[in-house]
């Protein structure tokens, strides 16, 4: 299984180095810490507004061809990891990579709240030149919990008195107050937010208020014994939730070959972005399923599809279907789908005694015989007002494994397992590239990516 590599962003007034602790923690994680324009090694290039430091976050993962990274983006970081992830999500060519978002005490994409007072009095620290040695003292030592050990301490005011002045003032000025809410959205790449129990300005209620919303699928945690420089202050408990988290996205992580043709310019920023969007989790409230009704769907998707076990995630994807638009047709002995799906699931468990709490052996002669429609003998089981009969329990389980498949065989995971490339004959011009060789086991160069495997 690929392991995605974490692609660090820091904060104002900080560089690369402020993950170097996160990092060593995380040894088993592939990582790159990035300095942002205008401090750390690149101290000298002055300040880049907001658009061109998330243009420069999208060239290098595009500059990298990053198959499967999380962006992890620190305060001000968090700010333009959150704006990329809006344009992967949005299917823009090369970031089909990016399968998750860590925010730490992030800056939001509305205006960042910060105390009038505090924001004049760092713009005036440099109005003769660099931060000073007291004032970088000062702004480490203000964002701390607790006084860092000596020698991080040092780090994280060298850092500061090393930044670039315009990038400095460029930040507060600007930067940090600029709305970009209607560009962020709302994002489904999942997202980990991370504050710290004794941050200011960003801490837990300003997460919860102007970053949670942006995200569909977000899973706040708190630091304690941390202020705002989180990954000096608690190193070891960042390190943890970013390696859960990336845990949790492997069932995300495609192979990078299928990757680097979905990112590439044979495929429309649009079906990209409906292809990425499948591969995104499906909430509770989204599927439509009682948790009784997800484990049924889950237990009968181990039984059409026994590679992929009681594969909740995909019994959402189905739900999600099944209360949503629908396939566009039902058999005309059975109510619209919704109902259907509900009536059959009850009749199920009413016919069996309880679905899921048989062993498998039992669950498929039960389904055989549904199938066959072999039920007359269980008549008081089936009959009521929310039950199906027999004739259409044996039509409701055909249409169970069309639905089940279809959403299976509508996952990029699917089409990379098969080698289908058929998404990728368009693009945006106005040409469309389609195939130049047709013939059986005639592959044209650009499809034998697809045969990398994760």
């Amino acid at each position: 299984m690929t392991q995605p590599i974490l692609v660090f962003l820091h904060a104002l007034g900080a560089s690369s180095g402020e993950w170097d602790l996160v990092c060593r923690q995380l040894g088993h994680l592939p990582s790159l810490a990035l300095d942002l324009p205008g401090f750390g090694a690149r101290s000298d290039e002055g300040y880049a507004d907001v658009t061109a430091m998330a243009d420069d976050l999208a060239d290098t993962i595009r500059r990298n061809r990053l198959t499967a990274c999380i962006l992890v983006g620190h305060s001000m970081g968090g700010k333009i990891a959150t704006l990329v992830a809006a344009r992967a999500q949005a299917g823009e060519q090369g970031l089909a990579g990016v399968v998750g978002v860590v925010l730490v005490a992030a800056s939001p994409p509305a205006p960042e709240p910060m105390d009038d007072d505090r924001r004049a009095q760092m713009i005036g620290w440099v109005s003769d030149g660099p931060v000073g040695q007291a004032d970088a003292e000062t702004f480490v030592d203000a964002n701390t919990a607790r006084p860092l050990p000596p020698p991080l301490r040092e780090r994280a005011i060298a850092d500061v008195r090393r930044s670039s002045r315009e990038a400095w003032l460029g930040w507060l000025e600007r930067g940090s107050l600029e709305d970009w809410s209607r560009q962020a959205g709302s994002i489904t790449i999942p997202a980990l937010i991370v504050a710290g129990a004794e941050d200011g300005d960003l801490g837990e209620d300003a997460q919860a208020r102007l970053n949670r919303p942006h995200y569909r699928h977000a899973e706040m945690r708190v630091v304690e014994g941390a202020a705002h420089l989180i990954p000096y202050e608690q190193p070891d408990a960042l390190a943890a939730l970013i390696a859960d988290h990336a845990a949790s996205l492997a069932g995300s992580i495609l192979p990078a070959g299928f990757v680097h043709i979905l990112g590439s310019d044979r495929v429309s920023r649009r079906t990209r972005a409906a292809m990425l969007e499948r591969t995104r989790p499906v909430s509770d409230d989204q599927c439509g399923w009682s948790e009784a009704q997800l484990a049924m769907v889950a237990a009968l998707i181990a039984h059409v599809l026994p590679d992929r076990g009681a594969d909740r995630d995909l019994a959402r994807h189905v739900g999600a279907a099944v209360h949503g638009p629908g396939d566009g047709w039902r058999f005309a002995d059975l109510p619209p789908d919704r109902v259907a799906w509900a009536q059959g699931l009850a009749t199920l468990d009413a016919l069996t005694g309880g679905f899921v709490t048989l062993d498998h052996a039992a669950q498929a002669e039960w389904l055989k015989r549904i199938d066959a429609g072999r039920m007359d003998d269980h008549g008081d089981r089936t009959s009521g007002p929310d039950r199906l009969t027999p004739d259409q329990m044996a039509l409701w389980f055909q249409d169970v494994r069309a639905e089940i498949v279809r959403q299976w065989m509508a996952s990029p995971a699917a089409m990379a397992a098969i080698g289908y490339d058929g998404f990728a004959v368009g693009g945006d011009g106005p040409r469309k590239q389609g195939y130049a060789r047709t013939a059986a086991n005639d592959a044209e160069r650009w499809q034998h990516a697809t045969e990398t495997t994760a």
